[in-house]
């Protein structure tokens, strides 16, 4: 199992819109909205690194407000 911090910024006044959006998307754990350089910290999983990786790019950042995303993959040292 794969997991990923999904940090997104988006147009202004859409954040809460976008959070509820991805909130309801499979592989989505938990989306909040929250202050500072990003709107929306998403966490995500998938069974491997490209289904997460089409994950984002198919699902996350066709969602309407979004103007950029940054993926963090976990990763347990």
């Amino acid at each position: 199992m794969v997991q990923a911090y999904i940090l997104i910024q988006t147009e202004v006044g859409k954040a809460s819109t976008v959070a509820e959006t991805i909130s309801k998307l499979p592989g989505v754990i938990q989306a909040e909205d929250v202050t500072g350089p990003y709107d929306v910290i998403v966490r995500a999983q998938s069974d491997t690194v490209d289904e997460l990786g089409r994950m984002v790019v198919a699902r996350v950042q066709q969602v309407d407000g979004i103007t950029r995303t940054l993926t963090c993959p976990v990763v347990h040292l």
